[in-house]
């Protein structure tokens, strides 16, 4: 972590007291409980939640949005307005036309595992449950998140959806400062109010964009001649649709194998698994049933088939590189026809349409980074406004936990604010090394990194006060180095395993010492969310 002490004197102050958080899923809640340990510094802290309850993500839905409301392909990073609800009705969840609670469904699924050990996915001040799996339920994950909510309930206005956010100049006081209106509607009366805000916490999280992408041949007029076929993994929610269907999974990121890994079981044998590069051998061995096959070159319309590229060597790194085209322009193809179900695990965009007031630079473009950030979470030009919980490939929770403490710190002027040029320096480091399109996305140990980074910044250049920032010592770092083979092997043996130990993982202080370490880890078997 640089040091702004030696290139600035002190940065003009803040002049925080009211600070709006948009989300209470993980992300938003940490911060909120750093906020209000903050000595008090914040009088007014609300959180705006368009659930009816705490969660995020791991608020679970067993309905999920009708499959007829998904564009095919997605790449749109620029929705006019929020997601509507549907609503639960009374008997029953979905269907409902304005009674009930309101529903967003979520990508979650009704047999979800963690990918974390929970001893090192938990917050810093707070224990899972005893006696739940090393790799947890998502009940269980949701349970938690409730339970640690309780000393943040109280600010939460849930069921309130934020429509907008403006940003506009206000001397009152007598000095040129940010404010921040923030339009919302209550869902459950109608209620329409706006109220301005000295700062803003955008934690509304990256799962509601679903990403198909527009680049494969004919996927338009496949989707418009065989409706349904096409999905995307954030309507999954069982295997029961793919019951004796022929069936093609995209993408082999954590969501998508742990996915293919079920529908395999009930589909029409073998399930085809799409992506650019050989997956693990060992990984395509436990879920058993499957074939690997590369990437989708187009849609075969009369045939209702699938043209697929030669699939790359496992070893291969330049996943990104116009190496890859040639290698897949020199092989045969392969076609699959009559199949009944292509679900695409290909991720997410980065999208606000509550905030599209920013323009220099624009939030997002295509949807693939959100521009203009110090450390992935600080806006440089208006830092009163911050973004949590934008990293992919880390533990989530304890790496929010870190930037809601440099928030609580920075806004109660007891954390100087580096220059911009500094926080501009810092967000060309952030991308240094990265591909295009994975400007979030952490190397193996980059969030052991970044969290003790964070650490050290607090502890050195703070005035103390406030709760203490997340540390990881050895301990989680090996845990951090060996978990993906953790989860394996709880996958292995039934998933009942609560302990790492019981898996054959015991801590040995002398395997993992730094951060290094743990980059040292294969990075194919990095599983992390």
């Amino acid at each position: 972590m640089a040091s702004s002490t030696a290139t600035t004197t002190a940065a003009a102050p803040f002049n925080v007291k009211k600070i709006a958080i948009i989300g209470a899923g993980p992300s938003g809640l940490a911060v909120a409980k750093h906020l209000q340990a903050q000595n008090g510094a914040f009088p007014q802290v609300d959180i705006f939640e368009q659930q009816a309850e705490v969660g995020g993500v791991w608020k679970y839905s067993a309905v999920p949005r009708p499959v007829e409301s998904l564009p095919v392909p997605q790449t749109d990073a620029h929705p006019r307005r929020p997601d509507p609800p549907v609503f639960k009705d009374g008997d029953g969840e979905g269907g409902g036309k304005g009674k009930g609670e309101p529903l967003f469904p979520s990508p979650m699924y009704e047999d979800l595992h963690t990918n974390i050990p929970h001893t090192l996915m938990k917050y810093s001040d707070l224990k899972f449950r005893e006696g739940c799996e090393i790799f947890p339920k998502r009940e269980d994950v949701q349970g938690y998140l409730v339970e640690y909510a309780r000393d943040v309930r109280h600010l939460i206005r849930f069921s309130t959806q934020v429509m907008g956010i403006s940003l506009r100049q206000d001397s009152s006081d007598g000095r040129e400062r940010e404010k921040w209106d923030v339009s919302t509607t209550d869902l459950l009366t109608g209620e329409e109010r706006k109220e301005t805000y000295d700062a803003v916490v955008v934690a509304s999280g990256h799962y509601s964009t679903p990403y198909i992408p527009d680049s494969i041949g004919d996927i338009s007029e496949f989707h418009r001649a065989h409706p349904g076929v096409i999905s995307h993994s954030k309507l999954y929610r069982n295997v029961e649709p793919y019951r004796g269907k022929k069936v093609v999974v995209v993408g082999t990121g954590a969501s998508g194998l742990d996915i293919a890994s079920q529908i395999q079981s009930v589909c029409k044998r073998p399930l085809l698994i799409s992506a650019r590069t050989q997956a693990p051998k060992e990984t395509l061995e436990h879920i058993g049933n499957v074939v690997q096959v590369g990437r989708i070159k187009r849609f075969l319309v009369e045939e209702r088939g699938v043209e697929f590229f030669p699939l790359d060597d496992y070893d291969s790194d330049d996943e990104d590189s116009g190496k890859k085209d040639l290698k897949e322009e020199k092989g045969e193809t392969i076609i699959e026809k009559d199949i009944d179900a292509v679900l695409f695990c290909t991720g997410y965009l980065y999208t606000f349409p509550f905030l599209n007031s920013l323009s220099d630079p624009p939030l997002v473009t295509d949807g693939r980074r959100v521009y203009g950030l110090a450390k992935h979470f600080l806006h440089i030009n208006h830092p009163t406004l911050a973004f949590p919980g934008l990293p992919i490939k880390v533990i989530p929770f304890p790496l929010s936990e870190a930037q809601g403490a440099v928030l609580a710190r920075l806004w109660s002027n007891t954390l100087p604010l580096p220059p911009r040029s500094v926080l501009k320096e810092w967000e060309r480091e952030d991308g240094e090394g990265t591909t295009p399109g994975k400007y979030h996305v952490f190397p193996k140990g980059g969030d052991g990194r970044y969290i003790n980074g964070l650490h050290d910044w607090i502890i050195k250049e703070s005035k103390g006060g406030g709760k203490e920032p997340p540390f990881w010592d050895e301990e989680l770092l090996w845990q951090r180095s060996i978990y993906a083979e953790a989860k394996m092997q709880f996958e292995k043996t039934g998933r009942k395993a609560k302990t790492l130990e019981e898996l054959g993982f015991k801590y040995k202080p002398e395997e993992v010492k730094s951060v290094e370490d743990v980059e040292k880890k294969d990075p194919h078997l990095d599983i992390a969310g």
